[in-house]
Order: C-alpha cells, then sequence, then structure tokens
C-alpha cells in the first residue's frame, strides 16, 4: 500500500509560494502557468466555518485546484479510489496543488480558518462528481480504459 500513497504524492504538491518579507511586512506572488500549472480562471474563498462542517466531498474531471490557507489551519483529505492522503494546510506561503480526478474533503477546520482556492476553470456543474460510488465507478472506468 505504501508505493500506492508515494504514487498518490507523486501528482499532488505542496508547493512554497515566493514570498518577499521586510520590514513593512510580508508579500507573496502566484503566477498562472509558472507557480500553478494552469490558467486561473475562478478564485472563491471558504471562511466562517462555525460548525466545523466539512467541506467538498465530491471530485472534479477536468478542474485543477491550487488551496492556500490564507488564516488558520485545515486538513484536506484527497483520495484516488484507492489510497487517502492528508494534508494540513496552516501556513498562507504554501499552496496545495491537485489535478482533476480526485475526491478531496476538507475536515478539521480551525475557528478562523479562510481557505483560498485557485480553479482552472469558471463553475460547471457537469464537471462535478458528488456522489462517491459514482466517483469509485468513474476511477475504475478510467483505470480499463486510461484514455477516458
Amino acid at each position: 500500500m505504501l508505493p500506492r500513497i508515494d504514487e498518490l504524492a507523486k501528482k499532488i504538491s505542496i508547493n512554497k509560494i515566493r514570498t518577499i518579507c521586510d520590514y513593512r511586512g510580508n508579500l507573496s506572488i502566484i503566477e498562472a502557468q509558472k507557480d500553478i500549472p494552469f490558467e486561473i480562471k475562478r478564485v472563491y474563498y471558504i471562511w466562517d466555518n462555525k460548525d466545523n462542517l466539512p467541506r467538498g466531498g465530491h471530485a472534479h474531471k477536468e478542474l485543477w485546484q491550487a488551496i492556500i490557507a490564507m488564516h488558520g489551519s485545515c486538513k484536506i483529505k484527497i483520495y484516488d479510489g484507492k489510497s487517502t492522503i492528508d494534508y494540513i494546510l496552516d501556513k498562507p506561503d504554501n499552496v496545495l496543488i491537485f489535478p482533476p480526478g480526485y475526491w478531496r474533503d476538507l475536515v478539521a477546520f480551525a475557528d478562523d480558518c479562510v481557505l483560498l482556492v485557485l480553479a482552472s476553470d469558471y463553475y460547471n456543474e457537469s464537471d462535478y462528481i458528488r456522489d462517491y460510488n459514482e466517483y469509485i465507478k468513474y476511477v475504475q472506468d478510467r483505470e480499463e480504459n486510461p484514455l477516458l
């Protein structure tokens, strides 16, 4: 099972965001196609999760995402249909980048957590897989036919 998790971790990464620090504070920079492997077409943020309710609970067929904890912390559980890997986002100079095809659950929000999400495309409901059993079938179909 360990090689499977290693394989998953190679496709998903937490990268340092270029940050300039001086006596005035910090300035962090992300450039599309340079610091993240896609053009940014949508930006949204999750905040004020008073009851620490889980978010996510879906996968995307085509959408790339980059997630930053601007404030506070959150755990992001990413699943490829066989293995799960957990990432803790707790610094505003780290970005979690992951390609399409992965189920994600956002859990364990700190009270003050603000997550910023950069997405490779506009909102498109048909790109979402919201049912977990449907996701497992999607993964199995892709394994049988990698061109899907």
